[in-house]
């Protein structure tokens, strides 16, 4: 099971990608958030995934770095389903206020063939706070982190391939979750009745770009891989102004590792004016106060969970 870094950095780089993340298990694919643009296509295939094979996408929030990218995946997926030249489903997770905005937008800037697909073959799936599901064989559990500014939700992922015959016991679950489509687009079942109860075991946890709340401690503590954003260095706060923008920096994001005894700490939406040396000068801040393996990616870095 893999993770590649498609993104890294915050809403205004130019050094590097925005953050986004594709994590890919036994040749299926699941993209989480897509960056500020059709980079991400060019990020995919760098990343050896062909766009048509990531069937699976979570968005957390609206904020333009991250739905962009979403948006012409939506339009790739959509005009080949038109044309004919797409086999099968995809899914998109994210929360109702996002689900209606993305679909808006699709029927704004794409064709009415195209968007008349949303929620026959495109389907969109409503997440609510503590709502579960099968992906890619994996159990992941969104959570609200509470955001101050745009409605946003984490998630976890179990790590053991355990979830899809939980979901299948429950009276759900394939390879794209054909039961779950169906019963969205009949509106028959709200997803939310299909969801997985409960969580143990090895966690993959993303906790958003924003602070953290003490409501996703459940979610985050222990987890083996923690995803935590470091808008930069703590020792730069009086230059890049984190708290006014509502993010945190490396040390607060380490420190709060530490204190939830996570294995693996994955730093990111980060500034770009130190890109060249952000792994070393994020790294040293970051283990004065985390001792376990503090990650600092670089786009395109890869990571076996």
């Amino acid at each position: 099971m893999k993770l590649t870094m498609l993104g890294t950095g915050n809403a205004l780089v130019t050094e590097c990608y925005n953050t986004c993340f594709l994590i890919e298990d036994n040749g299926q694919y699941l993209l989480v958030d897509g960056g500020g643009g059709n980079t991400l296509l060019s990020r995919l295939k760098r990343a050896g995934a062909d766009w048509k094979n990531v069937r699976n996408i979570i968005v957390t929030h609206k904020h333009i770095d991250h739905i962009l990218g979403i948006v012409w995946m939506m339009r790739m997926i959509l005009q080949y389903m038109n044309q004919g030249d797409y086999e099968g489903d995809a899914v998109i997770y994210a929360h109702a206020e996002l689900i209606e905005l993305l679909t808006a937008l699709a029927g704004q800037l794409l064709k009415k063939k195209e968007a008349a697909l949303i929620g026959k073959r495109l389907h969109m799936v409503a997440t609510a706070d503590g709502s579960s599901y099968d992906i890619i064989g994996h159990k992941v559990t969104f959570f609200d982190i509470h955001s101050t500014k745009a409605k946003q939700y984490g998630f976890t992922m179990e790590l053991e391939n355990e979830a899809r015959a939980e979901f299948q016991e429950a009276g759900a679950g394939s390879e794209i979750h054909a039961e779950l489509h169906e019963a969205c687009a009949d509106s028959k079942i709200q997803p939310e009745e299909m969801k997985i109860s409960s969580f143990s075991g090895e966690r993959l946890t993303c906790c958003g770009d924003e602070p953290y709340n003490e409501l996703e401690e459940k979610y985050a503590r222990g987890s083996k891989w923690l995803m935590l954003e470091a808008f930069c260095l703590y020792g730069q706060a009086d230059i890049f102004h984190p708290y006014e923008k509502h993010h945190s920096t490396v040390k607060e994001a380490s420190e709060l590792a530490e204190t939830l005894d996570v294995k693996n700490l994955i730093l990111y939406h980060t500034e770009d004016r130190n890109i060249k040396n952000r792994k070393e000068l994020y790294t040293k801040e970051g283990k004065a106060y985390y001792h376990g393996n503090l990650c600092v990616p670089e786009d395109m870095e890869t990571f076996e969970l």
